[in-house]
């Protein structure tokens, strides 16, 4: 079976396809028409690979975790994400967008973001290729990603909080397909995952695949094989599991898990696991798996980490999921913590929680001497020093209770 690609309507098995008001047709039938055509053309491959190149820094390294290799006993690469111009893979994917909305003519480009690395790297891109930029992000996540929200507003970009709902990812979505919806003939609308209406699942995807093409040609380089044994992603919507998975989804040998946001726990109601407690539903313009009540309500979903509080996941990964071709962890708020601490204080790189995530299948799962693990380190930890400085705290004042 092939899981890289989607059909020509854009179904991954049973999940994707476009679901979207008449109004935005026009638009999403352009890009469905003409994305592959333009993205794969040789001028716009030489302005976007010298873009990745000498503008954000590609190739990120893969880095080999010597501490932490050894503290589980097994072989462990890093995928650098984290190293790229904006912090995060975020912008492997906002150039290409921006790139592309200028060959189609658009002057507007609007994102939703709920961490603040798809904005930031939104607004930069639009700042460098001159475009007027409009960023919604969630009431709750500004407050709590307040770095971020300051970058944004430096590079131009206008910053328009989402107050309904959960005030998270899932309600900035709706306010910027609500703005397309009102401007479909000048704007382009960037999304930052792997979710949406075809083609963007595809779109994003093909963007971030430079991560695990990176991946494939650097283990070569340092282990003769081209092929890892695990690759490991966390997962909301799922950008970089996408880009992290897409070079080795074919290749069966390669096995594939991806960390999901378990919250405050599975059962507590306070959790964004969606391949756990999801059923087929349309959110946000596509078919996939959705966390939703028996009459099709969306469940608010939580997370310590804004960039995986997200209700549904993309159905690229869906597709991975109802296959089994990839395992799913649910890791919680407490052990994403304790996770980045572990990596900061043995390697002395500060994770983004939501990389955290990803890294705490090291404590859930067990893995061979000889075994290739690379994990992608999808961003730094600057954007959450607030939560970790928190938790420091709460840890200084346990330890002063016992003394």
């Amino acid at each position: 079976m092939k899981y890289k690609n989607p059909d020509e309507n854009g179904y991954y098995g049973a999940f994707g396809g476009a679901f979207i008001p008449e109004m935005l047709y026009p638009n999403v039938e352009e890009l469905q028409n003409s994305y592959i055509a333009i993205i794969e053309s040789e001028d716009f491959q030489q302005e976007y690979q010298d873009l990745l190149k000498n503008y954000v820094g590609r190739a990120t390294p893969l880095y080999f975790a010597k501490n932490l290799s050894k503290k589980y006993n097994t072989q462990i690469y890093l995928k650098r994400e984290d190293l790229n111009h904006t912090g995060a893979h975020k912008i492997n994917n906002a150039l290409g967008q921006v790139l592309l909305a200028k060959r189609l003519g658009k002057k507007r480009i609007i994102a939703e973001t709920g961490a603040g690395q798809h904005g930031v790297a939104t607004a930069t891109a639009c700042a460098l290729l001159g475009l007027e930029c409009i960023v919604y992000m969630g009431e709750v996540d500004i407050k709590r990603q307040a770095p971020n929200v300051a970058r944004m507003n430096m590079l131009g970009a206008k910053v328009v909080p989402s107050t309904s709902g959960s005030k998270t990812l899932k309600d900035a979505v709706n306010e910027a397909l609500r703005d397309w919806i009102s401007n479909p003939v000048t704007t382009h609308y960037v999304i930052g995952s792997v979710v949406g209406p075809h083609p963007f699942p595809d779109l994003v995807a093909r963007f971030q695949s430079i991560i695990s093409q990176e991946i494939r040609e650097q283990l070569y380089e340092q282990t003769g094989n081209r092929n890892p044994d695990y690759v490991i992603a966390c997962v909301g919507g799922g950008s970089n599991a996408a880009g992290t998975f897409y070079h080795f989804v074919e290749e069966e040998n390669v096995k594939l898990i991806a960390a999901e946001a378990g919250g405050l726990g599975i059962d507590s109601g306070k959790t964004a696991a969606t391949t756990f407690l999801g059923t087929l539903g349309v959110l946000h313009g596509s078919k996939s798996l959705v966390m939703q009540t028996a009459d099709g309500q969306v469940i608010e979903p939580h997370s310590i980490s804004a960039g995986l509080d997200y209700p549904g996941i993309g159905p690229f990964h869906a597709h991975l999921f109802n296959e089994k071709r990839a395992e799913f962890f649910s890791i919680t708020d407490e052990e994403a913590l304790q996770s980045a601490f572990a990596l900061t204080r043995s390697e002395g790189i500060i994770p983004a929680l939501e990389s955290a995530h990803a890294l705490a299948v090291l404590d859930q799962k067990t893995f061979k001497p000889d075994e290739v693990i690379v994990i992608c380190l999808s961003g730094r930890g600057d954007k959450d020093m607030e939560t970790y400085l928190k938790k420091i705290q709460d840890m200084d004042q346990e330890l002063s209770g016992q003394l």
